[in-house]
């Protein structure tokens, strides 16, 4: 049968579980990722909630739009990648100590 004493260790893990994501995910919309892209023309700052919340374009790229544009979707969609991995690795950390099938 059940082992019922077994459920209040399992019900202490998920409320440790759910306060350490909810300072997993304060801690990553704290953060802040910058990408440079073109050797520094064109440089995007995002945050940990993958909002762009800065964009620098240098001067020089104002003369040519279809290099500005190929120099923008790589910008920022490398800072996605970073905020991604980012999260990735973070809830990796969290759930790397913690064992649902009680083996240590």
């Amino acid at each position: 049968m059940f082992n019922l004493g077994n459920l209040g260790d399992m019900s202490k893990m998920l409320e440790e579980m759910q306060e350490n994501t909810t300072k997993l995910q304060a801690e990553l919309e704290s953060k802040t990722f910058s990408v440079k892209s073109g050797g520094g023309i064109v440089e995007v700052s995002i945050n940990g909630k993958g909002e762009i919340i800065d964009l620098i374009i240098d001067d020089s790229a104002m003369f040519d739009k279809i290099t500005l544009q190929i120099l923008l979707i790589g910008a920022i969609n490398d800072a996605y990648k970073m905020v991604q991995q980012n999260q990735q690795n973070s809830a990796m950390g969290i759930l790397g100590g913690i064992n649902p099938f009680g083996a240590k």
